[in-house]
């Protein structure tokens, strides 16, 4: 890998760090490429995705940032899982390490906070941002649900009592 190819990739790091809501920091020491497509295809089907990364790149593409503690990460095989969600990388890289021995999360990064492996576990146990909208939907529209069912009650109950003279009429 040349300098112009080393900065590239360096450049590259330095976006998904910014752009990501969270990154893993997972080893894969073991795994087979298809256990690695099918990590993934997993991950890509929610959004999000998986590179191996050069350990001293990333660290550049960090640049002291996290301090020591982000660095600490990026020893030995190591591949990052991002996303534009900061939940949805850790919940399938945790999924995935708990099916897969070969597979340890190490831990994450979170804007400049550095996370350990239960701070990862921690996070994926949270709900996703599509989970979280559409309980707030679910809680906007309970009200208007209550009122339209407030609001048409009497007509019920006047159409039910006029339904019951006009049997009583008709006996």
């Amino acid at each position: 890998m040349d300098r112009a190819e080393k900065q590239a990739t360096i450049d590259t790091l330095k976006g998904v760090f910014a752009d990501a809501g969270a990154v893993v920091v997972t080893h894969n020491l073991g795994l087979t490429v298809a256990e690695m497509t099918d990590l993934r295809l997993r991950l890509r089907k929610e959004g999000a995705a998986l590179k191996v990364v050069k350990n001293t790149l990333a660290q550049k593409a960090l640049a002291g940032a996290n301090g020591e503690a982000g660095d600490a990460l990026f020893t030995g095989p190591v591949a990052i899982a991002y996303a534009p969600d900061p939940v949805t990388a850790a919940k399938i890289s945790t999924q995935y390490a708990k099916d897969n021995d070969k597979f340890v999360v190490v831990g994450g990064l979170m804007g400049e906070t550095v996370l350990d492996a239960k701070g990862v576990d921690a996070l994926a146990k949270l709900p996703s941002l599509d989970q979280l909208r559409g309980k707030i939907i679910g809680l906007l529209n309970a009200p208007a649900t209550k009122i339209a069912g407030v609001v048409q009650a009497p007509a019920g109950q006047l159409a039910r009592v006029i339904g019951a003279y006009a049997a009583k009429d008709a006996a």
